[in-house]
This record gives structure tokens, sequence and C-alpha cells, in this order.
């Protein structure tokens, strides 16, 4: 009965999971086209994409834009999850609607909504750093700024869901914890420390797994915003491999470069694991 309850569950992984990774494998190791007939070419395509910079500089960007995103997201959905908490019921509903209201909203209408933001003569952005005295700044025309600038609509974006489950996370630790706390005299820094990050650790490690494997495979943010410009700044993973596949008929390279970049990933997640390492708290 058992077998028969997981089947559909079993069917589906692996129809759209475990058969498309089992072909992207195999397509991998061929010089593959729509085109003309498939070549064997071994590890070749694998050896080009090791060899390639432009595939080294995108996962290094990439790792720069999960540090200018992962962190701020964390505290931010930590000090918005803490005062949701602490206020009355009726405010606090008000405060979680009003983070979430980003998270339902597309990514491509974002990216547009901060490209005029950004705007170099009609911007808002602008128009405010004006009234201090400074000049117009060409946020997604300079590479100094274009990095930064696509990663503050993406940790907005992202703060609705992180921020709903910090809070879920901050209602699930006793409150005798605190109470016996604040008896022995203990700062809301000592509090925090010492009794809500330990509690409340699994929860940031899920967080900061998913907050990682999100951003370093942000797409639609570079692609709408700037394609991967200005002179290749923005370009993340993914959109390099996009880039890659749409101008080349042979895509053995481009799935190559997925698989590998499906390794750095796993790697990485797997070395934060072991970082933090994570235990099942006991009450």
């Amino acid at each position: 009965m058992a077998y028969i309850m997981l089947a559909p569950v079993l069917v589906l992984l692996g129809t759209f999971v475990v058969w498309p990774a089992i072909q992207a494998i195999y397509l991998s190791f061929f010089d593959w086209s729509f085109y003309t007939p498939s070549q064997f070419v071994g590890v070749k395509n694998y050896a080009d994409v090791l060899g390639d910079d432009r595939f080294w500089q995108a996962i290094g960007r990439g790792l720069v834009f999960v540090v200018m995103t992962v962190p701020v997201s964390l505290v931010l959905s930590f000090l918005i999850a803490s005062l949701a908490v602490s206020v009355s019921r009726r405010v606090s509903t008000l405060l979680k609607i009003s983070i979430y209201i980003p998270s339902v909203i597309s990514g491509v209408i974002a990216s547009i909504t901060f490209v005029m933001i950004y705007d170099y003569s009609g911007g808002i952005l602008n128009a405010l750093i004006n009234v201090v005295g400074l000049p117009n700044q060409a946020w997604l025309g300079d590479p100094r700024w274009a990095l930064g600038a696509i990663a503050l609509p993406a940790v907005w974006l992202g703060l609705g869901i992180s921020t709903l489950i910090m809070i879920a996370a901050l209602l699930d630790v006793p409150q005798s914890f605190y109470e016996a706390a604040e008896l022995e005299g203990a700062s809301w820094w000592q509090r925090t420390r010492y009794i809500t990050v330990p509690q409340i650790k699994n929860v940031l490690l899920f967080l900061l797994v998913t907050g990682f494997v999100a951003s370093i495979q942000q797409y639609e943010l570079p692609l709408v915003m700037t394609a991967g410009g200005p002179q290749h700044a923005t370009e993340l993973p993914n959109l390099f491999i996009f880039n890659h596949f749409r101008k080349d008929t042979y895509v053995g390279y481009s799935i190559a470069a997925a698989m590998l970049l499906f390794a750095v990933l796993g790697s990485i997640s797997s070395v934060i694991f072991r970082i933090v390492n994570s235990e099942k708290l006991v009450d």
C-alpha cells in the first residue's frame, strides 16, 4: 500500500527530475546540436568550460553577489521578525502583509521598476543624491555599481518569505527561556546571542543554504536590467550559460557548464553544512 501511495510522486520525480538529469549528463559528453547529428567528444566540453576564464569569472561574480545579498537578507529578516513578534497582533499582521507583498511581484516587473529608479536622467535615486549635492550616477551603466544595483532588488524580492520563516522560528522558541534570562538580568543582545540564535540555528542554516543557491543562480534581474553588462559586470553563472546556449548551435558546452555549476553549488552547500554543524535541538 505504501508503494502505491508513493507511486505518483516517484513517477513525477523520475519524469521531471531524474531522467532529465541523466539525459543532461549523457548529452554533456557529445557535440550535440538541434540541426546536425551529435558526435561523441568525451570530456572535451568539460575541459573547454574549465579552461574558459569567463566561466570562472561568472562563478566568482556569483559568489560576490551572494556576499552582497544573503547576509543582508538574513539580518533584515531577523530584525523584522523580532519586531513582528514583539508588537500587538494588529501591527504584526500589517507588518507581515507589508513585508510579504514584494514576494508576489514578478521578477520582470521588479526589474523594470528598478531600472526606472536607477535611470540616469529621470530616476528617483539620482534625484535623491542630487539633493545632497552629489552628481548623477550611471547605476546600471558603470561596472563599479551595476552588481550592487542588482543586489538591492534581489534582497527586496526575497525578504518576505525569509522573514515569515524567521517569524515562525521565533514563535517556536519557548518563552520560559526568555523569562528566566530576564530574571537573571540578561540584555537583549545576550538573550539573542545565547537563546534565540542557538534555538533557531537550523532555520538559519536552511535560509543560508537556500539563499546561497538562489542568489548565485539569479537570472531574471541581470537578464532584464543589464543583459549581463556593462563589460560582463553582472553576468552571473546562469546568465553566462544562457548567453552561451543562445549563441552556440552546439549545446554540449552549455550542458557541461550547467553540470559543473551544479557540482560547485553542491560542494559549497556541503561546506556550509559542515561549518555550521547543524544539530537537532532537544527541548
